[in-house]
């Protein structure tokens, strides 16, 4: 999913958060595009990596439509249920928290300020009681004040899985671990918020009371999924077409596969959000099924960014980098891993000796290649916890794939022949087929598994139907899916913000699952425990530490890269500059655009 952030003490030690990496800055046309380079949005110069760990074009000048385009839909608009990361850059368009991320480039992103809320959280001594207090003149689209209870039965959605499938539960999992409530829509009492771990004494006050401490709590009250909703505009599963606002913009029209379309949220009040500039009159998203012409389109002016942020195709590389274009492009560490996984429902990957066979019978570089080289897809990764998370060990090679980078056929042979198929055996790999990086990894996967013996057959199902496809358990089962292609940001950087939707087995979800290897090992499951209850950061990273060794051990998953992309920066953006609280994507809500 998304990269969440650091707020308090623990979390910004914990992690040295995702510096987006500055390559050379051979600018086209010269300058730096720092942040003293004119106030005056058509002055600035254009710069490769002019965006990278400081604003590009700086302005305040109001007004234009500022034009997405994108390859990939929504997964879902419904603040609860949205878990792709471009979504929750996206929606802060439409939606406020009690607390969010600070508009700043690079790490600056990852500090957590108040948004609804006056201040941060007042915190009990014992962790586990947190007091917000509402700002005057906070409303919807429609000028009702927004209430605390609003936000408890925004909230409180989370807890109807079985309606709003898809986005991250551990609101759920940390305020009612006994999962004793059933949600707002089997909700038996008069007002619908019967939720105890939440009290809203007053309008203006909203009380959180964990069973037990949590000190990444006030990251999770950071996501989309806290954002308040109104029970009166509540249409449950179709709340994701038209999602009601209390952010600065409001959404007018949403086509799925095809477009969205915002204007201003006139009883937004700017002077309760200093976090959203608001810049744009109108906001448009395009969407299209062909990457290519999508950056075509790009390089050509005709939008101003990829809404998914997920690189420059192959085909367009070579013009966006060229002399001519190369100051519109910008290459950040991302954040993201880019790996394969293998469910043990699904055989013969209930053996690890089969799963093994697939790890080091793998072409590293081959993978790396597809993704689009060191530059355009990222380092090869060895293990599944991403450098900036705290607990990281680069170094942790337990296949040792930098020593057999273009894999290990006779080694993957001896663990085929422990698995009992020492003849290799049939199977399929799942990929979103509308990702052609996806897809690319897909087919390197499977000529480099042909070698060892492995067939497998690729199905490219439909990209914008994930949740239900291969976040589905039985589906995924159903299938025969034994190789599922995906790619994963932390929700907020820590273990338990990077690992525990995709290796604790108490995230497995029967819809809207990321847990796809089903993964549920008590070792595991404990360490996060021990994590999360520890006070001292060295501890809880060291805790972490072990938890990764012990998923590598499990052998479900194959890691490609940690990813870095190339994006486009169009000529006409103003205020832009990658964010790590964003995996290395530009902060949306920020950005302003030349008339």
């Amino acid at each position: 999913m998304t990269t969440h952030r650091s707020s308090r003490r623990r979390t910004a030690a914990a992690s040295a958060v995702i510096v987006a990496a500055l390559l050379s800055t051979a600018a086209c046309g010269g300058g730096d595009g720092g942040k003293d380079e004119g106030k005056d949005a058509s002055a600035a110069k254009l710069a490769f990596n002019g965006a990278v760990g400081k604003v590009f074009n700086p302005s305040d000048k109001k007004g234009g439509e500022l034009k997405f385009i994108g390859s990939q839909d929504f997964d879902f608009l419904d603040p609860a249920r949205g878990y792709y990361g471009f979504m929750w850059d996206f929606a802060r368009y439409y939606t406020r928290q009690l607390v969010t991320y600070k508009a700043g480039p690079g790490k600056e992103s990852t500090e957590l300020v108040p948004d609804m809320a006056t201040a941060k959280a007042e915190v009990s001594a014992d962790g586990k009681t947190y007091k917000y207090t509402l700002k005057d003149g906070v409303k919807w689209e429609d000028g009702k004040p927004v209430t605390s209870k609003d936000i408890k039965y925004g909230i409180e959605r989370i807890w109807a899985q079985d309606v709003l499938s898809g986005g991250p539960i551990y609101l759920q999992q940390v305020l009612d671990p006994e999962g004793e409530y059933k949600g707002p829509y089997k909700d038996t009492s008069k007002d619908k918020l019967g939720l105890k771990a939440i009290e809203t004494p007053d309008d203006k006050t909203i009380i959180f009371k964990l069973p037990k401490p949590n000190s990444d709590f006030e990251q999770m009250l950071a996501m989309p999924s806290a954002t308040p909703v109104r029970q009166d505009m509540d249409t449950k599963e179709k709340y994701t077409l038209k999602p009601f606002s209390n952010g600065p913009y409001k959404i007018d029209e949403y086509t799925p596969t095809k477009g969205l379309k915002l204007s201003r949220n006139t009883n937004w009040d700017a002077a309760t959000d200093e976090v959203r500039k608001a810049l744009p009159d109108t906001i448009s998203v395009t969407l299209t099924t062909n990457a290519d012409d999508m950056d075509k389109r790009l390089i050509a002016g005709e939008y101003d960014l990829d809404l998914n942020a997920t690189g420059i195709g192959q085909a367009a590389r070579a013009s966006a980098l060229s002399p001519k274009s190369r100051g519109n492009v910008d290459n950040p560490q991302t954040g993201f891993i880019r790996y394969a996984v293998m469910p043990q429902t699904v055989a013969p990957f209930d053996n690890i000796e089969c799963r093994k066979a697939v790890i080091v019978g793998a072409d590293h570089k081959s993978l790396q290649t597809a993704r689009g080289g060191p530059q355009a897809g990222g380092e090869i990764a060895t293990n599944m916890l991403p450098p900036a998370i705290g607990g990281a060990d680069p170094n942790y090679d337990p296949y040792e794939v930098k020593a057999h980078e273009t894999g290990d056929v006779a080694k993957a042979k001896e663990h085929l022949k422990a698995c009992g198929k020492p003849d290799g055996f049939k199977t399929t790999i799942a990929v979103r087929n509308n990702k052609p990086l996806e897809v690319a990894t897909a087919e390197s996967l499977q000529a480099s598994l042909k070698k060892v013996g492995i067939e497998a057959e690729i199905d490219a199902y439909d990209g914008a139907q994930t949740s239900g496809i291969i976040g589905a358990p039985d589906n995924v089962k159903k299938k025969g899916y034994g190789i599922i292609i995906m790619g994963w940001g932390a929700d907020f950087p820590t273990g338990q913000g990077f690992s525990q939707p995709l290796v604790d087995g108490r995230f497995i979800l029967d819809s809207g699952n990321n847990n796809f290897s089903m993964l549920n090992d008590k070792a595991i499951n404990k360490l996060f425990d021990d994590a999360i209850a520890a006070t001292d950061i060295t501890q809880a990273n060291e805790f972490y530490k072990q938890m990764n060794q012990k998923v590598s051990e499990a052998a479900v998953y194959l890691p490609f890269t940690h990813e870095k992309n190339l994006i486009w920066r169009g000529s006409r953006l103003t205020n832009v500059y990658t964010a790590d609280a964003y995996n290395g994507r530009y902060d949306y809500a920020s950005l302003g655009v030349v008339k």
